[in-house]
């Protein structure tokens, strides 16, 4: 991997890093925002969600510093939409996992060829990011429905 090809990567991961802190603060917020019957076992959802993106950020972050980058200080974009129904904190939740996921993909595709860590690092995450897909689509069925949900 020459220098520029280098750079790119770093500056990624640095967005991908700043991708996964905003998810902290997103989903924290969510977990604070869920009342009702189900509240308990949605929370606590949404509480591991928060800290598997802490993980995941941190995960970014030592991958730039392997490349002998310096890691951003910077939480990507937030944006409060004041919609705290359930349904529409997983459909919010589902979005933010679909832009995390074409992070990843982005990733993938600069290291192929260059980097078998960075490809390891970036089929991994991938694959953690379409299990969350997954479980925020699973939530958004209606009981008994077995076709996958669309926003369209």
């Amino acid at each position: 991997m020459n220098d520029s090809e280098k750079q790119q990567v770093v500056d990624l991961l640095n967005n991908i890093m700043e991708f996964e802190l905003a998810g902290v603060v997103r989903y924290t917020h969510y977990s604070l925002m869920v009342f009702g019957y189900n509240r308990i076992p949605i929370v606590s959802w949404l509480k591991g969600n928060a800290d598997e993106s802490l993980i995941h950020a941190h995960k970014a972050g030592e991958m730039v510093t392997l490349l002998g980058g310096h890691p951003s200080l910077k939480v990507g974009p937030l944006l409060e939409t004041h919609k705290h129904d359930i349904g529409d904190i997983l459909r919010e939740s589902l979005e933010h996992e679909k832009a995390a996921l074409a992070l990843y993909y982005k990733l993938l595709h600069l290291a192929e060829g260059k980097s078998v860590l960075l490809e390891e690092y970036a089929r991994q995450m991938i694959s953690e990011e379409e299990l969350h897909l997954d479980a925020v689509d699973k939530m958004l069925r209606k009981p008994g429905e077995t076709k996958p949900f669309h926003t369209d």
